[in-house]
Order: C-alpha cells, then structure tokens, then sequence
C-alpha cells in the first residue's frame, strides 16, 4: 500500500454541529446523511443527520460543516477518479 505523506490535517469541532476541517484534498460526496472527503490524511467518511457544507476554500484545503454529526471514519484507500462509486466496497474489505 502506497504511503501517504505526513501533512497538515485538523478537525475542529463543535458540540456535535458545526466543524473545521483543514487538510481536504477534494470534496468526494455529500447529502444530508453523509459527507465523503479526500484529506491529507484518508477518505474521510462523516456521518450524522443534516449535514451540510457551509463552506469550501479549495486553495487552503479547509472546509465548514454544519448538522448532527455521529461519527468520524477514516480509510487509508485512495480515491481516483474512476472509483468514486466503489468507495464503500473498499472501506468495508
């Protein structure tokens, strides 16, 4: 397995509703019960009830989420370009 450089990645959050992520590569996916996120360190998985992006900056890698969110789960798989839709094939190997 490839391994990933050690950068900047930090997640801040809030009582459970409002968040700061900093290392995000890319925005994979996103509804209302679950976010995807490419970050420095992993595909983030964030799942929860009436998420939202509230705000995205592509040139510093941060990104603002609002909602309930329940949980936090990280994968060491990449994501290309083909693959987005096998992404839950992958996490639960």
């Amino acid at each position: 397995m490839e391994e990933r450089s050690m950068k900047s990645h930090k997640i801040s959050l809030f009582n459970r509703s409002n968040g700061m992520i900093h290392g995000v590569r890319e925005v994979i996916s996103f509804d209302l019960n679950e976010i995807m996120l490419d970050t420095e360190q992993g595909i983030l998985m964030i799942q929860g009830e009436d998420l939202h992006v509230t705000k995205l900056t592509v040139e510093k890698g941060e990104v603002e989420i609002e909602g309930i969110v329940d949980s936090l789960i990280y994968s060491d798989s990449e994501v290309t370009k083909g693959e987005k839709g096998s992404i839950f094939r992958r996490l639960f190997r």
